[in-house]
């Protein structure tokens, strides 16, 4: 067509008119197919489960830099999620002090922005001098791997009991009821020692084990494809963040997509987590948006 077109192949007016149309036409269509393709692959990654989708996220928070403060807002964190999970009826499963499994409708979709590191300023309140902090935490939300999903090796697996330590009752420290386990090939740990029964223990240990196991499988796939993608928690510094809570301002700004809330007290009951959602949503949309027109202008 091109050839035509440009009348390296000869042909009249006429015939080149209906060349450029044909060329038109082949490449409306090529774009439609790009979109639902991609609208395909969305449907399949596990990031993009649409919101009426019965799904389970794996939480983990985790305290970055900032000591005993940082610990303390990491909780303050996991409390704000499960606040939010209760709120949706979601199914919440504990499975330690730092992580749980939250299932139910468009569990996976919401809690994905989520991921990420989170940055607090705020006065400890063991600071004598009134002095601002700034400590972090970082979130990951995996999705929860089955059976089906994902085949892991007895041999591949290390697993180790011993005596769960912390409060519990004299039961806690004279049996060996909490449950280590290494996934041998990748290096992968994960334990529990919330429960009395050592299976069930195990049983809490493998869900977050397989959900690691996927989430590591899935970045190993995703950094074939592209190079510049960035790890879902980073390295958990105060400079990479996604959202920071000021507590001095009562404000709390998401980095991504540049919204800006105040009511603290209301984030950390989960009732601000959707406004940040939608505003996360409308961000990526308009950024495909823009990505698209210029691929179609540069063509």
């Amino acid at each position: 067509l091109d050839g035509l077109i440009g009348g390296e192949v000869g042909g009249d007016a006429e015939l080149r008119q209906l060349a450029v149309d044909e060329k038109c036409t082949v490449e409306a269509e090529l774009h439609a197919l790009e979109v639902a393709v991609t609208d395909v692959l969305a449907e399949l990654d596990t990031s993009s489960s649409p919101d009426d989708v019965h799904s389970a996220a794996v939480v983990e928070v985790r305290a970055g830099v900032g000591g005993d403060e940082g610990a303390l807002f990491a909780q303050d964190l996991f409390t704000m999620y499960r606040l939010y999970a209760a709120q949706r009826s979601w199914a919440i499963e504990l499975l330690g002090d730092d992580s749980m499994v939250l299932r139910g409708r468009g569990a996976l979709a919401a809690l994905s922005w989520e991921a990420g590191v989170h940055r607090v300023q705020r006065v400890p309140a063991t600071e004598q001098k009134g002095r601002v902090h700034t400590s972090t935490a970082s979130v990951a939300v995996l999705s929860e791997a089955e059976e089906a999903d994902l085949e892991i090796n007895d041999s591949d697996l290390k697993i180790e009991t011993c005596r769960a330590s912390g409060a519990g009752g004299q039961h806690v420290n004279t049996t060996d009821s909490a449950v280590r386990i290494v996934h041998l090939p990748s290096g992968i740990v994960a334990q529990c020692q919330d429960e009395r029964s050592q299976q069930e223990n195990k049983k809490k240990a493998m869900v977050v084990l397989r959900a690691r196991i996927l989430a590591h499988e899935t970045a190993k796939l995703d950094a074939e494809r592209t190079s510049n993608r960035r790890e879902q928690i980073g390295s958990n510094t105060r400079s990479e963040r996604i959202r920071t809570y000021n507590f001095h301002d009562d404000r709390i700004t998401d980095h991504r997509c540049a919204l800006t809330l105040h009511g603290i007290p209301r984030m950390l009951r989960g009732e601000l987590l959707d406004e940040f959602a939608d505003a996360l949503r409308k961000a990526e949309a308009l950024a495909a948006e823009e990505a698209e027109t210029e691929e179609l202008l540069s063509r």
